[in-house]
């Protein structure tokens, strides 16, 4: 048994062992949490409903509520025709709609060349959009300013 004091436990937690040494789990697997910032509209519960699908999935969010998306798409590069009603950037990729946070990890392990992956306009099963067990076919697409690829079908 280990004996701590109070403030042993105080120091631990200051430089960040606490945690890790009660949980059994590696300091190195809080690092390694991928963070994605997301601006969304105020007005859109299924953009709730995918930061969640990304939450569960072990990304961090940063969750930002935003009038006007058009001038941040436009930043990115994002094409008006794969434009959804949500965008992320996750290490330098944009993301854009209801892509799923299997397709978003590929990425972030294999990086190909391009600016992100978007999945257009809100299709029924796609993360985020879960109404019962409907579902449509849809693609995940990789886009750059050139170049539009299948990365994944769902």
């Amino acid at each position: 048994m280990i004996d701590l004091s109070r403030r042993k436990i105080l120091g631990l937690a200051a430089v960040g062992v606490l945690v890790p040494l009660t949980t059994g789990l590696p300091r190195l697997a809080f690092a390694a949490q991928k963070v994605i910032d997301v601006a969304r509209s105020p007005n859109c519960g299924c953009c709730g409903d995918w930061i969640e699908h990304m939450r569960s999935a072990g990304f961090a969010v940063n969750d930002r509520l935003v009038e006007d998306l058009a001038p941040l798409k436009a930043r990115l590069g994002v094409p008006a025709d794969l434009q959804s009603c949500h965008t992320g950037v996750v290490e330098g990729y944009a993301i854009e709609g209801h892509v799923p946070a299997e397709d978003v990890l590929r990425l972030l392990r294999e990086r190909p060349s391009g600016i992100g992956l978007a999945v257009p306009g809100m299709p029924l099963g796609s993360p985020g959009m879960e109404v019962g067990d409907e579902t449509e076919p849809y693609d995940v697409i990789l886009f750059s300013a050139s170049r539009r690829d299948v990365f994944a079908r769902h």
